[in-house]
């Protein structure tokens, strides 16, 4: 490898990074102890649920070295995904439409910020020669958030959301190891101050403490992570939310300084932003693998898509239109449908 200026690389990276459509690149080391022995903590406690991947490889995310061989740095970005005017607060006041998260609205993130990652990996070996990397976009045991946190693209906040004071929360994140000796950018401070908007608006309470949460009480976990039956004291509590949750990043005083992204793949797809409750259930499964193609939603897959579903219209005011709904899903092959679309009749007598 020629003799390089890694200083003036660092600058070069940021630069073209923002050239690919991140809003900000940031580098850091590899020493994140402090946040494993929190992520420690939080297994103890069981918070994780039926996630027993995060137990599985515990020992790996804080060890990017073991991940990768040889891995010296952590490049880290983010990426607006916010689409314009997608009327959040009229939809979750509005009980007969569906909310679905905002990130889950356009197109699957994780191809896409991969692919920009490569791009990034391939101009900075063009300039340097061959070097080892890997990218990473929620593809591996990689605690993103510590990273992007020692790479100053914002705090960890109360939470557990990576928040920025000049773009909010509403921002994906991604990463390129890398055995490039670069030069690291300064860890963010903690600005969440003594607010608690984020831990008081939860509407299972699903936050033990400040960035400390119980992902078995917590409405993101339940809609997308778990594969059984929602508990039932919980469901009253979950809405219309029928995919993931952003109650938390509604209410944090920092995300008026967010922006619409720029991105169309992220742009809302088959009118999720708005539909209908009753539509939605109606989908067949063809329905639903034609609608969630390419989509962050199809991994939960068309049972679980339909217990959400029934929740939610169980949430919803008494009418004809949504008790028929429901009942033509009383003998569906899925005892576990079956079970949550009772629940829902139920709560129309």
């Amino acid at each position: 490898m020629p003799a390089i200026d890694f200083n003036a690389l660092a600058e070069l990276i940021k630069h073209w990074g923002r050239e690919l459509g991140f809003q900000q690149v940031g580098i850091a080391d590899i020493d994140i102890a402090e946040h494993s022995s929190h992520l420690q903590e939080w297994l103890a406690r069981e918070y994780h649920g039926s996630m027993s991947y995060m137990e599985r490889h515990a020992g790996l995310r804080s060890a990017p070295a073991q991940l990768v061989e040889g891995t010296l740095r952590v490049i880290s970005v983010r990426m607006d995904y916010l689409p314009a005017d997608t009327q959040m607060i009229a939809v979750l006041q509005n009980p007969q439409q569906a909310y679905v998260s905002r990130y889950a609205l356009g197109r699957d993130y994780h191809k896409l910020i991969r692919r920009r990652l490569q791009q990034l990996a391939e101009r900075i070996r063009a300039h340097t020669g061959d070097f080892g990397y890997r990218p990473f976009v929620d593809s591996a045991p990689v605690l993103e958030r510590a990273f992007a946190e020692k790479a100053g693209l914002g705090w960890i906040g109360k939470n557990t959301m990576l928040i920025n004071k000049r773009a909010g929360s509403w921002f994906f994140l991604g990463e390129l190891f890398t055995d490039l000796p670069l030069p690291v950018d300064t860890k963010a401070e903690f600005h969440c101050g003594s607010c608690t908007a984020c831990l008081d608006v939860c509407p299972t309470q699903a936050f033990v403490g400040a960035q400390i949460l119980d992902a078995r009480r917590c409405i993101s976990y339940l809609t997308i992570e778990l594969r059984t039956a929602i508990p039932e004291s919980l469901r009253p509590m979950i809405g219309n939310r029928v995919f993931g949750c952003d109650d938390c990043q509604l209410c944090c005083p920092w995300n008026k300084f967010s922006s619409p992204t720029n991105e169309q793949d992220f742009t809302p797809r088959h009118a999720l932003d708005r539909a209908q409750l009753v539509e939605l259930f109606g989908w067949s499964e063809a329905d639903f693998e034609h609608n969630t193609e390419g989509s962050a939603i199809r991994r939960i897959g068309y049972e679980c898509w339909l217990r959400n579903l029934a929740v939610a219209l169980g949430n919803a005011p008494t009418s004809p239109e949504i008790v028929a709904a429901l009942e033509t899903r009383t003998g569906h092959d899925s005892a576990l449908v079956r079970e949550h679309v009772q629940w829902a009749l139920l709560q129309h007598k």
